[in-house]
């Protein structure tokens, strides 16, 4: 499995990639999009819109199932992946190299792992 070392990781398979002290972006990671399955469909929220740590803040349809992606911080959506609507498959392809959503103002956080932590977990959860 490809972890990493410059992310951080969540207990619900996502990761962050922060650019500055309050500025992140977030996707899926491969231990997610593995187990999903080929992705067909992903449903973003909109540039300014709220999210808050713990929340669900997106879907994600594969042929196997719909999940909701959480959100591991608090902010404001400052860009969302728009190629995504029409390529959702590219998580599968790249799931360190296609992000989701950017979150600015960035407050309030989850619960973070580092890549050692993450790849600890995902040994128990297969």
């Amino acid at each position: 499995m490809n972890t990493p070392k410059d992310l951080f990781y969540t207990a619900e398979h996502e990761w962050l990639h922060f650019l500055d002290d309050t500025h992140v972006q977030i996707g899926i990671t491969d231990f997610a999009q593995n187990a999903l399955g080929d992705i067909v469909y992903v449903n973003l929220p909109a540039v300014g819109d709220a999210v808050t740590a713990n929340a669900s803040f997106a879907e994600i349809e594969s042929v196997k199932a719909v999940s909701e992606v959480f959100c591991p911080v608090s902010g404001k959506v400052s860009a969302i992946n728009e190629a995504l609507f029409d390529e959702p498959e590219t998580l599968n392809a790249d799931p360190y190299g296609v992000w989701l959503i950017e979150v600015e103002e960035v407050s309030d956080k989850a619960a973070l792992l580092d890549a050692a932590a993450y790849e600890a977990l995902c040994a128990k959860e297969a």
